[in-house]
């Protein structure tokens, strides 16, 4: 037997309605399209499946076989076009995101949690990652990056959002007066994020790579500026990140370091409704990361 879908979703409905008219105003066609498929599908069949009168129709065996069979399969068909209907027009579901380590922890939550209560059917699944750049996994919907050079060339389309300023810290009891120049830096010892890092540094529109040796590598912006307040060597770190009490000094050199940018990677650019709220209601919010 072959039949087509459309044979049985109308075959269904008729069914359903108890009418051709019905089934006709329910499907938004013609009455006579509704018949011309019943038809087909009796063909198909090779039995009657509706026995009809001017004043009501009756399945026949063969009919409320396939009915029994047809029906809970076109509900579910009805069912998956409500869901992906409701994914286009309401945002809900499961979004991923992923973060840098230590990525404004205590500002990020706050605007999620806002976020999440703006948008109670949307579930929020974040985890971090440590390192220079994420992993190329496509289970996340949105992964923020903070970056100095340009990122590499993926699939994934990318948008800068933000620029931090960064400069060369030391410790209070360090002796910073014979560093003027970043290469000065080369034979000092510095705590770094990985281990292939170099410090880089702008001077007009032209770069000057730095191959600083690492005392200590950390992962952790937290644990380096721990270990930089301790004298264990010299640290690069976001402005940001020594701002109130920071024991800390901040070194003066003539070139200042490349600042880093915060970009977003998503997937492509026709994203679900659930993933281009999120985008909007954190740029609108974005200004809580700009801190001087």
């Amino acid at each position: 037997m072959q039949t087509s879908l459309d044979d049985l979703l109308f075959f269904v409905t008729l069914v359903d309605e108890g009418s051709l008219t019905k089934a006709a105003k329910k499907l938004n066609i013609a009455k006579s399209k509704v018949s011309r498929h019943l038809a087909q599908l009796e063909q198909a069949v090779g039995n009657p499946l509706l026995m009809r009168t001017t004043r009501k129709q009756t399945l026949t065996e063969s009919g409320e076989l396939l009915y029994q069979a047809s029906k809970p399969h076109i509900d579910a068909l009805y069912q998956v076009e409500e869901d992906v209907s409701s994914l286009i027009n309401e945002p809900k579901g499961q979004l991923n995101i992923l973060l840098p380590l230590e990525f404004f922890n205590q500002i990020m939550s706050s605007l999620i949690a806002e976020f999440v209560r703006l948008y109670p059917k949307i579930t929020l699944n974040c985890a971090h990652y440590s390192g220079p750049l994420p992993q190329d996994n496509h289970k996340f919907d949105i992964t923020f990056v903070l970056h100095e050079a340009q990122l590499p060339e993926s699939n994934w389309v990318a948008k800068t959002l933000l620029s931090f300023p960064q400069s060369i810290y030391a410790s209070l009891e360090f002796d910073a007066s014979a560093i003027n120049n970043p290469e000065d830096l080369i034979e000092q010892h510095c705590i770094l994020s990985h281990s292939q890092e170099q410090w880089l540094f702008r001077e007009g529109d032209k770069l000057q790579a730095v191959p600083v040796k690492a005392r200590a590598i950390f992962s952790s912006p937290e644990m380096r500026q721990q270990a930089t307040i301790r004298n264990l060597g010299l640290t690069k770190l976001p402005n940001y990140t020594c701002q109130l009490d920071c024991k800390m000094q901040r070194l003066t050199l003539s070139k200042q370091p490349l600042a880093q940018q915060l970009s977003v990677l998503y997937q492509s650019r026709d994203i679900p409704l659930k993933t281009r709220v999120f985008l909007d209601f954190f740029q609108d919010n974005i200004g809580r990361l700009e801190i001087n």
